[in-house]
């Protein structure tokens, strides 16, 4: 599946190149590794859970939302690209480098180089690893500056949950790091952070509702013992998931409808008076949350549809709020809730989040 060149995943290899290392890693219980997160004994980075194939109904509500929001994702593919250009941040001449976070950035990435690239502008797209509380990969940057100048550099994401991942790009083990000043783009910014979004709204982009199957075979990426100190992060080809794999099939659809021209109307890219007040009801609803549910680390709020739906993939959760457990953008994660036994509540119109998941206390806070 990857060749002997670059890693490209499940990807065409001028899709993307993984700068991230193959490595075999044994997987762990998901709530022994919930304890071991929440003891301090343990990092998030240096364990993977299992991952498995979504069932026919989770893949139902995939292909709904695909049906629903795929036009909208594609002109908010289209938009970013228009901004990107205008901005001044894809110069004539030069080849940028467009450096999606693995792993959810790297659909929306490749997305955004075939968009740019149909605008005449040359560039390399790299999917990178970036650990809360670990920084970004400075092997994969270092690898990107030797063949990109510093201010080329482009960083993406599909989204913002509570802002977590812009924080460690902006950190002392970020970009700056090693020269380069971080510029974040998302599709949608719905805690305010990034320095440029497509949209303020908490929608469902469809790739956000899968895990490795639409993010090109790749684990999430991996920091432990394996990686040596001239190593890219690590990751697992997901081998076993091949037969479910729909990465190639979700990037060729959106893409056929940005290439078709989608566009959307009345829309236009987020001030940087409207990012304040989203961060300021970002703050509010994360400060409720912890009060009313007696939440003391706010690492185990997880706001947003996709942040929502991740956590209840991979973490053990406490309970699912929603603004409305009948809302066509949050039947997939209804559905998952109610499978898991996962207690569902109704969340409070305090912000434009409309997916809350609370990760369960694994002992004393």
């Amino acid at each position: 599946m990857t060749g002997s060149g670059p890693l490209s995943g499940s990807y065409d290899a001028s899709d993307v190149a993984f700068l991230l290392k193959p490595i075999t890693q044994p997987t762990i219980d998901i709530a022994e590794k919930e304890r071991r997160i929440q003891s301090g004994s343990f990092h998030y980075s240096q364990m993977l859970s299992p991952e498995h194939a979504p069932d026919v109904d989770y893949m139902a509500a995939y292909h709904q939302a695909l049906a629903d929001n795929g036009a909208t994702l594609a002109g908010h593919i289209n938009l970013l690209a228009d901004a990107i250009i205008a901005r001044g941040w894809a110069p004539s001449g030069k080849r940028i480098a467009l450096a999606s976070l693995a792993r959810a950035g790297t659909p929306i990435g490749v997305l955004l180089a075939r968009a740019l690239r149909r605008r005449d502008i040359a560039v390399d797209h790299y999917s990178i690893s970036i650990i809360r509380g670990r920084g970004i990969d400075h092997n994969a940057l270092r690898h990107i500056l030797q063949r990109h100048d510093a201010g080329d550099v482009i960083f993406l994401d599909g989204w913002t949950g509570k802002g977590a991942i812009a924080q460690e790009l902006r950190g002392p083990d970020g970009p700056s790091a090693v020269g380069i000043t971080p510029r974040l783009v998302v599709v949608a910014d719905p805690a305010g952070v990034a320095d440029l979004a497509a949209t303020a709204q908490d929608y469902v982009i469809p790739s956000g509702i899968l895990n490795g199957i639409v993010s090109g075979l790749v684990s999430r990426s991996v920091l432990n013992e394996q990686i040596g100190t001239g190593d890219f992060h690590g990751c697992v080809i997901l081998e076993h998931l091949a037969p479910h794999d729909v990465s190639r099939a979700f990037v060729d659809h959106i893409d056929a409808l940005a290439i078709a021209g989608e566009q959307l109307p009345n829309t236009q890219i987020l001030s940087g008076e409207a990012r304040a007040s989203l961060r300021q009801a970002c703050e509010t609803l994360l400060a409720f949350i912890q009060h009313h549910y007696h939440v003391a680390d706010r690492n185990r709020i997880k706001p947003g549809i996709a942040e929502a739906t991740r956590a209840v993939l991979r973490r053990v959760p406490d309970r699912l709020l929603v603004c409305d457990e009948d809302e066509a953008a949050v039947r997939h994660l209804v559905l998952l809730a109610r499978q898991k036994g996962v207690i569902i509540a109704r969340l409070p119109t305090l912000s434009g989040y409309r997916a809350v998941a609370i990760i369960a206390a694994m002992g004393d806070e």
